[in-house]
């Protein structure tokens, strides 16, 4: 009885929505994210040495969103996609230092998805928090197949940490609570283990909502050899060729799903979205962060910024949605849009009910569905953190922000461009808009002064331990860790 009250309920919800006229049916959703492949590295968006003639066909097939923002890195960003509101709102103010875990205060996107009967599947990168509480399948996740950390065999001196001497090739994974030994190159296996649970609940009642979340092609820039020596063919010293290399291997691994879904009759029924966490890397030197080698060349689409930046190159990331028949294909959208977008989209697509007081975010399916141009000019703050532990974060209130609307980018106080005549960012015109810098600066300021009794996890001590380092050697000496075997596909 409950749960047919329950249906009844959420049934009767997107009956009311306002756009129940237009939006067809309940989809499945799939939700892609590489790990700093930014927006440049792909052959639509004009790089002259990778091929991605696969992302090349979702691109064809897709509206895209050709002004996307994110976070200058990766767990923030995330924090958004789950919570439909800005990182350090969640808590999220770092990557690592338990300053990477998003508040148990949050209600998730795929508790939120789950409450309207989907099922929901994680694989890949999480990075909000490897401590039990923190973990996806406390989170709203039905089946999570992870690495820990923000990335394979990553160990800092805090909880987050992955299982210990892991690689990219042959990697252990923790599957539904329990580590199991994969073989091969971990981008495949992640697409495998995503297309395999897809399969095992495709004919199901419920639809399902799938994040196939990669580690690649985020550093130690190491891909299968196939793909990175054809890059060193080209000149390409070891660490720009692993990371174009890794990309392509993603590209190939986009083409099998997009085979499969095809060949299982799902293409039709379900919206899938290809996202990158934040600016592309450099990848010329890794452990220095210089752009590449001198004399070796770079392509970053005209923007001015990468990772970390809080200019348009380290947040404007692609963005595509693909539903064959309800969004239209080939077609771009120049509003400006933000990770804080994805949640409520996905919320009102799926007829369920948004958490009170948290959803800063608004809805895209009026220019998706193409029933509403009007998108009313906000505000968007991008905020690049990593203040050192324990210090008073308003020392860093302004220092590497920026205020981004339509029209301009304001970068610190000093800065301001035309976004719309100047993309790249090369002339100052703060002189020339007294009245845009001072509106900016006082939502600026208001915005701070709320957003910081939220910084949650300032004041958390160092983890003393390890999660996964402790699961996994008690499991391993128990000799319980076994060996994943790859579906059938």
């Amino acid at each position: 009885m409950k749960s047919l009250i329950t249906t009844c309920l959420i049934a009767c919800h997107f009956s009311l929505s306002s756009f129940a006229a237009e939006t067809p049916p309940r989809p499945n959703i799939i939700l892609i994210m590489t790990d700093d492949q930014g927006y440049a590295p792909l052959g639509r968006h004009g790089h002259p040495w990778i091929k991605t003639p696969h992302l090349d066909r979702l691109y064809d097939q897709s509206t895209r969103l050709t002004r996307f923002l994110v976070s200058p890195t990766c767990s923030p960003t995330r924090s958004a996609l789950m919570t439909g509101r800005h990182p350090m709102r969640n808590g999220v103010t770092h990557t690592i230092l338990e300053r990477e875990r998003l508040t148990l205060n949050a209600t998730t996107l795929p508790q939120v998805l789950k409450q309207a009967g989907y099922t929901t599947g994680i694989f890949g990168k999480w990075h909000l928090g490897d401590e039990e509480p923190y973990q996806p399948h406390n989170r709203g996740f039905d089946e999570t197949f992870i690495h820990g950390a923000g990335g394979i065999g990553q160990t800092f001196e805090c909880s987050c940490a992955d299982a210990p001497g892991n690689g990219y090739f042959d990697p252990v994974i923790r599957h539904n609570g329990t580590f199991v030994r994969t073989k091969g190159f971990c981008t495949d296996t992640f697409f495998r283990a995503a297309l395999g649970w897809i399969h095992s609940v495709k004919e199901g009642e419920q639809p399902f909502f799938t994040y196939l979340v990669t580690n690649a092609p985020h550093g130690p820039f190491i891909a299968p050899p196939k793909y990175a020596d054809r890059f060193k063919k080209l000149g390409f010293e070891d660490n720009p060729a692993g990371y174009y290399g890794m990309i392509e291997n993603i590209d190939d691994n986009i083409g099998l799903l997009l085979d499969r879904l095809d060949e299982w009759n799902l293409a039709d029924n379900t919206l899938l979205i290809f996202l990158s966490d934040n600016g592309m890397v450099s990848a010329g030197s890794y452990n220095n962060n210089k752009p590449y080698a001198e004399g070796y060349p770079f392509y970053n689409a005209g923007m001015k910024g990468l990772k970390g930046s809080v200019d348009e190159g380290g947040v404007r990331v692609p963005a595509f949605f693909r539903w064959p028949g309800k969004i239209k294909s080939n077609h771009d959208l120049d509003q400006v849009t933000a990770h804080i977008d994805i949640f409520p989209t996905l919320v009102e697509l799926a007829g369920a009910i948004r958490p009170a007081n948290q959803v800063q975010g608004r809805s895209l399916l009026p220019l998706l569905l193409d029933t509403s141009n009007d998108w009313p000019d906000r505000n968007l703050v991008s905020h690049f953190g990593r203040w050192t532990k324990g210090e008073d974060p308003n020392l860093s209130k302004w220092k590497t922000f920026a205020v981004r609307n339509h029209r301009f980018r304001l970068v610190g106080k000093d800065e301001l461009y035309d976004m719309q005549a100047d993309p790249g960012q090369t002339t100052n015109v703060i002189d020339k808009h007294p009245d845009v810098v001072k509106a900016m600066l006082e939502y600026y300021d208001r915005w701070w002064d709320e957003t910081v009794p939220m910084m949650v996890n300032e004041s958390t001590p160092n983890s003393l331990t390890q999660p996964f380092h402790e699961l996994y050697e008690l499991q391993n000496s128990l000799e319980l860790i076994t060996d994943w075997v790859p579906p059938e596909l």
